[in-house]
């Protein structure tokens, strides 16, 4: 019987030509080149889309304050600094935490449940706690890898605790929406640095007081640098900060450069009646 032997070939099994080594390391290296291609322009699309969602958190906040306005003859939501106030956190009355604060907290690195959103004057408006947070806030609850509840405060200059705001340093308290003269240049609710995000407040030096070139609260910078914040006509603006937001402590000087970015925020806290 005659036998057939296989001949030598460097086919594959399939008939079809096998890579060579030369050849795996060039796909590889175009694999490279398109992921490092790739990779930054997805990483941009993320913030956009972080950015957006932050702006939309904003404009329902900013929608909640409006039908609390609405309910309430004018009235803006209450924005009183518990952290000051004695009593507040062993009153378990909803209807009184309600008439207190639109965020009954003393500090946002220690608010370890959403209570005190829960109990906030805005938060029959809208029950989704998603809205209190920004995507791009990765900062965390103290000794946790829990991430924060929120990230917004409201303007001291907005129906804020008049204690917190002595005559020649803290900011004008406009408490009735009627009462705005330029409510496009006032804003509400910011976007607040995570570093300096404690009670309800977000308050800065009166421009002319002896404090006026230093931060209180700080902006965020998590968007590029950028912070944003909704305005008293309903509007949420995206403002790019000249100098990074870097918050060491309360009353901190400003940083080279950074003045304007403080005087923006002043002077959009409608400060004077």
């Amino acid at each position: 019987m005659g036998h057939t032997v296989a001949g030598n070939t460097h086919k594959s099994m399939s008939g079809s030509p096998a890579f060579t080594l030369v050849e795996l390391l060039v796909v590889i290296a175009i694999i490279g080149i398109l992921a490092s291609l790739l990779l930054p322009v997805l990483a941009r699309a993320k913030m956009r889309a972080q950015n957006i969602a932050c702006i939309n958190n904003l404009k329902q906040l900013q929608d909640c304050s409006h039908l609390y306005i609405l309910d309430n003859e004018d009235l803006l939501p209450p924005n009183n600094s518990v952290a000051t106030m004695s009593g507040v956190q062993t009153n378990e009355d909803p209807n009184y935490f309600h008439s207190v604060s639109w965020l009954p907290d003393t500090d946002a690195t220690l608010e370890y449940d959403p209570s005190n959103i829960v109990n906030g004057s805005l938060f029959p408006y809208n029950t989704s706690l998603a809205i209190y947070h920004c995507p791009s806030d990765r900062s965390t609850l103290v000794d946790t890898n829990q991430l924060r509840w929120r990230s917004y405060n409201l303007s001291l200059s907005i129906n804020g605790w008049p204690e917190l705001s002595p005559p020649g340093l803290g900011a004008y308290q406009w408490k009735h929406s009627g009462d705005i003269p330029a409510p496009a240049g006032a804003f509400l609710f910011i976007d607040e640095n995570e570093n300096s995000i404690v009670d309800s407040n977000f308050g800065a030096p009166i421009i002319g007081s002896r404090l006026q070139d230093r931060w209180f609260d700080m902006p965020a910078d998590r968007h590029a640098q950028a912070g944003n914040l909704s305005f008293a006509d309903g509007h949420v603006e995206h403002w790019k900060w000249l100098v990074p937001k870097v918050y060491s402590w309360f009353g901190q000087p400003v940083a080279p450069g950074e003045l304007p970015d403080l005087r923006r925020i002043q002077n959009a806290m409608k400060q004077q009646p």
